[in-house]
């Protein structure tokens, strides 16, 4: 006989997802119901985080190069808009669903107001392995995505910016497909650009840069010097890759690699200066001649001071937050733990640096260059550093304050002060009509 449902609760539940625990938005919903106890009076305004303000799907039908035609499914979140402007990447990515992209704008929403950005948090997608399209089927595909979204995003609707398997030459199509739709140049609509199409200096590198400088601020706080540690990381593209070359330029010894391609290892560190330009040149780790070859979930008992997870969601199970070496977990990606594992890892004493405030590097660089298309002036990359460090280093210290306060991990903490933040201006916003 299966349990009844309280008719009154009926309204808190989405009839279009089937949430797991384990699942993004079953992880995000987790995190959410963590953080009410801390509210305060505006815990009568959290129903609003557990539902996306709008949820957009669709078709995205293009002729392929041998004359065929197929159809891919596409996705525009956007969660919430109380602060500002919808603010969130686009993933090409056969995995993707609706389900996943609702998380990853929620994500969104609390890692813009962990770091005081005036932005709310919006997401997309396209469920597509882009490895299998040609470039030009590839850009037939994100033109004919950007018409079809084109009627939510806008330079203060919601702007999107690169994520996964997406990059600035995708960010170039799809600010010169909504360009030629509204009949004038917008470079605002999208960031991660091209530098000659209004992108910023400093932004592809901007996530890695803020993950290393949230790990340099949360190792201080341990006491744990950066020369000599050890660290694994697990994806190396713009985000791993970039945060592993600043560990390794501040003393640290990159010992483990994954990714796709393959786990490679090498204990008296890897040589960054042979392996980055490798992964450009083949993409990926798998196969590189300075480290030895090792099976996908070894990687997860290296001996290793700092873990950075920088590839995709859900990766850090229950069963690896056990096994796992570490004193310090920078979440590069977003949402690579799940509740149980961030449970285990809190009663094993290590660190976890939550991917609503780690990761958050990468929106704000995306905003400064937001406000330089605005007002058609550019920062040199030395500004946009000292900018990013200062804003990372503020938000997380009144994070860590929080945390002491409360005595709660530091996502629970991240949690409390981005989503005081968005229900304040709900409230005061109040409802329409």
């Amino acid at each position: 006989m299966s349990a009844k449902i309280d008719p009154t609760q009926l309204s808190s539940y989405l009839s279009y997802v089937t949430p797991s625990p384990t699942s993004p938005w079953g992880t995000y919903l987790s995190q959410v119901d963590r953080v009410i106890p801390y509210l305060g009076h505006l815990g009568k305004w959290a129903e609003t985080l557990k539902r996306p303000k709008r949820a957009l799907i669709v078709d995205v039908p293009i002729e392929m190069d041998d004359g065929s035609v197929r159809h891919f499914e596409g996705f525009r979140v956007q969660h919430n808009l109380s602060r500002g402007p919808g603010k969130g990447g686009v993933r090409y990515h056969p995995d993707v669903t609706l389900e996943e992209v609702m998380a990853l704008s929620a994500w969104m929403t609390v890692k813009c107001a962990a770091v005081n950005l005036p932005y709310g948090g919006a997401k997309g997608g396209i469920r597509v392995d882009p490895k299998q399209l040609s470039l030009k089927e590839l850009e037939k595909m994100t033109r004919r995505y950007t018409s079809e979204i084109g009627i939510i995003i806008g330079p203060q609707r919601d702007i999107p910016a690169p994520d996964v398997n997406t990059n600035g030459q995708i960010m170039a199509w799809m600010m010169d497909t909504y360009s030629q739709n509204t009949g004038a140049t917008a470079t605002g609509v999208v960031t991660g650009k091209p530098i000659h199409l209004g992108g910023s200096l400093g932004r592809v590198k901007a996530t890695g840069r803020g993950v290393f400088v949230t790990g340099r601020e949360a190792a201080r706080r341990l006491g744990l010097s950066l020369d000599g540690a050890r660290v694994a990381v697990q994806g190396f593209g713009n985000v791993g890759g970039s945060a592993a070359e600043l560990f390794a330029q501040a003393g640290a010894k990159i010992v483990a690699a994954q990714d796709h391609t393959g786990t490679i290892y090498n204990d008296k560190g890897l040589d960054l200066a042979e392996l980055v330009p490798y992964v450009k040149q083949v993409g990926g780790v798998g196969g590189f001649k300075g480290a030895e070859a090792m099976d996908g979930e070894s990687f997860w008992d290296v001996q290793a001071e700092i873990l950075i997870p920088a590839a995709l969601e859900g990766v850090i199970s229950a069963e690896r937050a056990r096994r796992i070496k570490a004193k310090l977990v920078l979440e590069g990606a977003n949402g690579p733990t799940v509740p149980e594992a961030d449970d285990i890892l809190r009663d094993r004493g290590v660190l976890v640096v939550p991917d609503v405030i780690c990761n958050a590097g990468g929106v704000t660089v995306s905003y400064f260059e937001w406000v330089q298309d605005f007002s058609s002036f550019f920062w040199t990359e030395d500004e946009i550093n000292v900018r990013l460090d200062k804003i990372m280093v503020d938000a997380l210290r009144r994070i860590w304050d929080t945390a002491d306060l409360h005595k709660i991990t530091l996502r629970t903490a991240t949690f409390a002060v981005a989503c005081e933040r968005i229900l304040i201006a709900r409230e005061e916003r109040g409802l329409y009509p």
